[in-house]
């Protein structure tokens, strides 16, 4: 019976522990993103090309890579510029070099520089 219990004791603390463990963190951000600081860096960008231009709406299509902070891989897909400024440097064809974030929900051009 000595034994059962000291099982049962053992058992239940290595059940529980990643439980503990999760709670131990509860109120920290894990999260890879930053606000403001410099995680839009040469390094973090991806290699695209401008497809179609929408200045009405803000919208940028892109043929990109794979955007591995938003766990998405590569095709072919619209997003939001961040400002109008981006839009306006860009052309169709151009190849460019894009940092793609989640922005409450919606898939933002944050960072974009046209290559030469």
């Amino acid at each position: 019976m000595k034994k059962l219990i000291v099982a049962s004791v053992v058992l239940g603390a290595i059940v529980a522990a990643p439980a503990f463990a999760g709670d131990d963190m509860a109120g920290m951000n894990m999260s890879m993103k930053s606000s403001g600081s410099n995680t839009s860096s040469t390094a973090a960008l991806t290699d695209a090309e401008v497809k179609k231009i929408d200045p009405a709406t803000g919208m940028v299509t892109l043929k990109h890579g794979a955007l591995t902070n938003v766990g998405m891989p590569a095709m072919t897909m619209a997003f939001k510029a961040k400002d109008a400024a981006m839009v306006k440097r860009v052309h169709e064809g151009d190849k460019v070099k894009v940092r793609i974030e989640s922005i409450n929900g919606t898939l933002t051009i944050v960072k974009l520089e046209k290559q030469s």
